[in-house]
């Protein structure tokens, strides 16, 4: 009898325990004072670093974790520091055969992400408002992947969790492009790169926070913040160093390892820019590499989606997942490029690299001259030539101005009554405290736009000539690449309409990464990745954040 009773009350223990481990986690995410934090905050030395607010005023990530109450109440501490060595700053192929030989399964690796995600989040001296929605659903499918696994290979993205910035449309959450015009912007269908990584298996985790309207809203603004999501940090360091944008979430949440790998986009340096401040690997493929279709847009010229990832090799996988013709964006193109092929070589055989003379007064971009010098690579000094970036705003107001209500029309849930560019900047003023704290000062500069059609045509073909000016040695002189600095260049290479590649080059004295960006020609994505595989494995710069590992 006493057996019985000793058993029944340990029973009762278990379900008393489990029961406190669920209210904990559901009360976990808590609103802190930020006053002393802003007020400190304002001492900061880049204006747009002194930040209005920390936290979002209207996200609960309570209400985002529910679904993993009961998973995630039986995956203890002990249970996440003994998977830490097999995924914290492990690239795909390793994940793909730890799985493989039974040391992991994809199940346990969303677990991590997701116990990973909640530890530092609900930290108010680590949170850094990265994400900003998790797929309900993402355990299930990662726990589907398990069962069906089969002969799945290490350069495969199957059961891999990834992130979304939340300009691209998903099924299963919100696309709010951070703004609250869009908050009940559910209903959509998957866009087009988000059904090419579902055929492939991939698991979205969630969508990460972004510059509110990809950071084409306010003027003088902080990177990575918007009304829905909040101000994202840096990593590096937290409130001191920029995130980069208007991909903020998408290199914060790599840098932090809080999933395999994220997909950013670019129209001006947007997913070079987070890339670099947060050390990580992104590539901004050339227009027409991947689709556009289902994703909130600023230019139907230049707007593309793009990998960041922690390695080169992930980077190239991502590639791989993501692309596919697609006949409903006109820019698409047929790439039947395998972007892993056999893997890469770590050498720079018979290499020539154009280097920009004025950026070698930067001692960590003249060091890494130096070494590829050292490494046989002929190195092709250049003096660019002086061009005009006129009317590249306007490229972007009037483009933004057409291509935002086709979004609105074909992809936006059809209950969202905003139509237009106007429509948005008069819903802001309603409650420009919450809505639009910093201002809307480039959309109400779209809304007075008045540039024809035929005027933008000049302005585009005259900035892709300067572009192409900019970087006319590249075919003038053969050369496999130009090397750039962070998103130094972005904007010159958005218009030529040529793709960047961004690699961890080193840190600042103050420990502020800093990245070697690769500009090359069109669709030579994979030299790029081929390029910045070699100088990866030349130099293995890219360091966890210290906080973070």
């Amino acid at each position: 009898m006493m057996k019985k009773i000793i058993t029944f009350l340990s029973f009762i223990t278990v379900i008393i325990s489990c029961n406190t481990k669920e209210k904990q986690s559901a009360i976990l995410f808590k609103k802190y004072d930020e006053t002393l934090a802003l007020k400190k905050q304002q001492n900061h030395n880049k204006k747009r670093m002194q930040f209005k607010l920390f936290q979002s005023k209207v996200l609960d990530m309570n209400t985002f974790f529910k679904p993993f109450e009961e998973d995630l109440a039986y995956f203890s501490e002990d249970n996440y520091k003994s998977l830490k060595p097999l995924i914290l700053e492990q690239d795909i192929p390793s994940l793909q055969k730890s799985i493989k030989e039974g040391k992991l399964s994809y199940e346990k690796l969303t677990l991590f992400y997701l116990y990973r995600i909640r530890k530092f989040e609900s930290d108010s001296t680590k949170s850094l408002n990265a994400i900003i929605s998790l797929n309900p659903n993402v355990l299930k499918e990662a726990k589907k992947k398990d069962k069906n696994i089969t002969q799945i290979s290490e350069h495969s993205i199957y059961g891999m969790p990834i992130l979304l910035k939340d300009n691209i449309n998903t099924k299963e959450m919100p696309t709010t492009a951070g703004a609250l015009a869009l908050a009940n912007n559910k209903n959509t269908d998957n866009a087009f790169i988000v059904q090419q990584l579902k055929k492939e298996g991939a698991l979205i985790l969630g969508k990460v926070n972004l510059s509110e309207w990809a950071y084409f809203f306010c003027s003088g603004c902080p990177l990575g913040y918007s009304a829905v999501g909040g101000q994202t940090l840096n990593p590096y360091g937290r409130a001191e160093f920029e995130t980069g944008g208007s991909s903020s979430g998408s290199g914060v949440a790599v840098a932090a390892n809080y999933a395999v790998a994220a997909v950013g986009t670019e129209t001006s340096g947007s997913i070079t820019s987070p890339s670099s401040q947060n050390s990580v690997v992104g590539l901004k493929p050339t227009i027409g590499v991947l689709s556009r279709s289902g994703i909130v847009p600023i230019s139907s010229t230049l707007d593309t989606p793009g990998p960041m990832t922690k390695s080169v090799i992930d980077n190239a996988i991502l590639m791989n997942a993501l692309r596919g013709f697609d006949k409903s964006d006109p820019a698409s193109k047929k790439i039947e490029e395998d972007y892993v092929q056999n893997g890469f070589r770590n050498k720079f055989d018979n290499r020539r690299i154009g280097v920009l003379k004025p950026l070698l007064s930067d001692s960590i971009y003249n060091a890494t001259v130096e070494k590829l010098k050292k490494v046989g690579v002929e190195i092709v000094e250049i003096i660019p030539p002086e061009i005009s970036f006129d009317g590249f705003v306007t490229l972007l107001n009037i483009d933004m101005k057409h291509d935002l209500p086709k979004y609105f029309a074909d992809y936006a849930d059809k209950s969202v009554n905003i139509k237009s560019v106007k429509d948005v900047v008069d819903f802001n003023l309603k409650d420009t405290i919450l809505r639009a704290p910093y201002g809307q000062q480039l959309f109400e500069g779209i809304v007075k736009d008045s540039t024809t059609l035929a005027q933008l045509e000049v302005v585009k073909n005259n900035l892709k000539i300067e572009g192409e000016t900019y970087l006319q040695t590249l075919k003038e002189e053969h050369l496999d690449a130009i090397l750039s600095i962070n998103n130094y260049h972005s904007g010159v290479a958005a218009v030529a309409k040529y793709p960047t590649l961004t690699v961890p080059m080193g840190y600042k004295d103050s420990g502020e990464p800093i990245s070697l960006t690769f500009i090359g020609k069109p669709f030579s994505e994979r030299n790029l990745l081929t390029l910045g595989f070699a100088f990866e494995q030349l130099t293995n710069v890219r360091k966890i954040p210290k906080k973070y590992n």
